[in-house]
């Protein structure tokens, strides 16, 4: 894997910040993109010299991303791997409903990979090469009390690579899906509930980099919250709502 080009998006923080060393160690030079730019600063020093440069960037910003998209691929050659993973979370429940924080939401995980792919595909397309991988999360296969904006906007994200993955076959392109489970980062950490399984960030990374390396489509993590989510996905109606009365009671309490 040496002299491969990577591009990561949310990088200052969490799991975008532990995939950007760890694919430095794996032989990558790792464009790497974050609002912050003191993190973004702070993640190129802590990395061999050259191996991670910072462009700064806010991925709501339709023109700021190309243009961004555009200065990676001239500066590092190429992109052989994308990795979109810019996300927020906010609660949001019935009795707190603020457009402002659904809008902030879905702004940010869906328009903002949508930003990114937008920049993205044709000139991937037009060079035939690369894979793109986009951060969802299983919160993404059934909505969950207070966390509507989130799930909805990454159920979104699931649909959208569901149906772009035919469409690109063929083309030179690849398409992957990360859905992690609960990761220990400062977006987790607001949580007011206990977190099942939780995963240290760079366990998670080596879990995405390893899924990316063999080419899978889906890569979900960890398995005991897989198992438990895509049972509720499966669940008829009922039995699942009998499930998520009890989460809101436990919230509540």
């Amino acid at each position: 894997m040496n002299g491969k080009t990577a591009w990561i998006t949310g990088a200052g923080k969490g799991i975008g910040r532990s995939l950007a060393l760890n694919l430095v160690q794996r032989g990558y030079v790792v464009a790497v993109s974050a609002r912050s730019k003191e993190d973004l600063d702070t993640l190129a020093n802590e990395a061999r010299a050259g191996r991670i440069v910072a462009y700064p960037l806010d991925v709501t910003d339709e023109k700021a991303v190309d243009a961004t998209a555009a200065r990676v691929i001239e500066d590092l050659g190429g992109l052989d791997l994308v990795v979109l993973n810019a996300g927020t979370h906010s609660e949001l429940t019935a009795a707190h409903f603020h457009m402002a924080e659904f809008n902030r939401v879905m702004g940010t995980n869906l328009t903002g990979t949508a930003n990114c792919l937008a920049a993205l595909l044709p000139r991937m397309r037009a060079a035939k090469r690369g894979r793109i991988a986009v951060v969802s999360s299983v919160a993404g296969y059934r909505g969950l009390p207070t966390a509507g904006a989130y799930n909805a906007s990454k159920a979104a994200l699931i649909a959208l690579c569901e149906a772009l993955k035919p469409e690109l076959e063929g083309s030179g392109v690849e398409l992957s899906l990360v859905n992690p489970g609960f990761v220990d980062t400062p977006l987790t950490r607001r949580n007011k509930f206990a977190m099942p399984f939780l995963m240290e960030p760079d366990a998670a990374a080596e879990k995405i980099a390893d899924g990316l390396e063999r080419g899978k489509f889906e890569i979900v993590f960890p398995w005991q919250m897989t198992v438990l989510m895509k049972l509720l996905r499966i669940l008829p109606y009922p039995l699942f709502f009998a499930v998520t009365r009890r989460m809101v009671r436990s919230i509540g309490d």
